[in-house]
């Protein structure tokens, strides 16, 4: 880590991927040639853009085993076309068999939108946050900074989830194939995931009669 500091951090990168790329090409010789043939991941995986949490890396998976897609505070508007066309491309024609969203502790978006500061443009995509702020106002009277950042790191993970069910692609999916909703935080402290418990208030069926389209 120090060193990223003190040279290029790309030429050190640069460096790094060769002798990783050598190394596995050595280990496992028909890793290369077989990722080039296509993809097949099980795992969509609809996390934060923070450096400290890179999905392969806590699960300790490999390349080709998740496809991915991050933003700020691994938000999940219905109407954010950014996601929601990675969503269908992962579910609809990759076929994964599982979508997960991560967030994480000490996430920055979420303290963020546990503040009043203005930032610039990032302020807008915060708006759902502080919208759940709202929403856990008397929850959170009396908590601590930490605690009220990890409230507000799970209700916006439930809040993803609860997104992702209602999504059209994966409730065919759901329907079809028997695709699976997940909602993790990772805590950077710690390196372990949990997954959350986030109650089905509407159940399949309503979903489907409400959300599907043909």
């Amino acid at each position: 880590m120090g060193s990223l500091e003190t040279e290029d951090a790309v030429a050190h990168a640069l460096a790094q991927n060769r002798a990783w790329a050598h190394h596995t090409a050595h280990t496992q010789p028909a890793f290369f040639s077989t990722l080039s043939t296509g993809q097949h991941p099980p795992i969509l995986w609809l996390g934060c853009s923070d450096s400290r949490v890179p999905e392969t890396t806590i699960t300790g998976l490999q390349p080709g085993q998740i496809f991915v897609h991050r933003n700020i505070a691994n938000i999940l508007p219905p109407t954010d076309l950014n996601s929601a066309a990675v969503i269908e491309y992962a579910v609809a024609h990759v076929g994964v068999q599982h979508v997960v969203v991560c967030g994480h502790t000490s996430c920055g978006g979420c303290i963020a939108a546990l503040g009043n500061e203005r930032i610039g443009v990032i302020d807008a995509w915060l708006l759902p946050l502080r919208k759940l702020r709202a929403g856990l106002a008397r929850e959170m009277q009396g908590l601590g900074k930490d605690e009220r950042v990890q409230r507000l790191v799970e209700a916006n993970v439930k809040a993803g989830v609860r997104t992702l069910r209602e999504n059209p692609n994966v409730v065919k999916a759901v329907g079809e194939r028997g695709v699976k909703v997940h909602g993790l935080v990772y805590d950077i402290k710690t390196g372990v995931l949990t997954e959350l418990e986030v109650a089905d208030e509407e159940g399949e069926g309503v979903r489907k009669e409400a959300f599907a389209v043909e």
